[in-house]
């Protein structure tokens, strides 16, 4: 009898240890996203701030030159002025990385006047312009 529990607890440690060895070999990932992933991020979420407080030069701030070149003045203006009285929101989801310094994230646009409501689902392409400036380069 003691032979057979002194082998149960020699069996245990080797298994305990044998699962603490493996978990060591493999550390977990992380979760955390990388900085670029969150500076883009940021651009989005500042970019889209402005389309919602309906302030025009904010967002222009953060476009690309080659999204001005692509995209009329007459769009930016419809794009960041809403017609009428306009309660405006969105939702920004979880962004991939297309390549190095791009990302795209899906967003949804709220907009809500006399009791119709309009959301509209897109993605928004930000960019690394240098170092850790992002910017948009298509909008939503």
């Amino acid at each position: 009898m003691p032979f057979q529990r002194g082998f149960l607890l020699i069996f245990l440690v080797l298994m305990f240890a044998g699962g603490v060895a493996a978990k060591a070999k493999h550390p977990p990932k992380s979760n955390a996203p990388a900085s670029g992933y969150l500076s883009a991020l940021a651009t989005a979420n500042r970019f889209l701030h402005a389309w919602q407080s309906e302030d025009h030069e904010a967002g222009l701030l953060l476009v690309s030159d080659d999204a001005k070149q692509r995209t009329s003045e007459e769009r930016f203006e419809k794009f960041f002025t809403p017609s009428g009285d306009v309660q405006r929101g969105f939702q920004i989801g979880q962004g991939t990385k297309m390549k190095t310094g791009r990302y795209s994230f899906p967003v949804k646009l709220y907009e809500r006047s006399a009791g119709a409501s309009r959301v509209r689902t897109s993605q928004l392409l930000v960019v690394n312009s240098g170092g850790d400036e992002w910017v948009v380069d298509k909008l939503p």
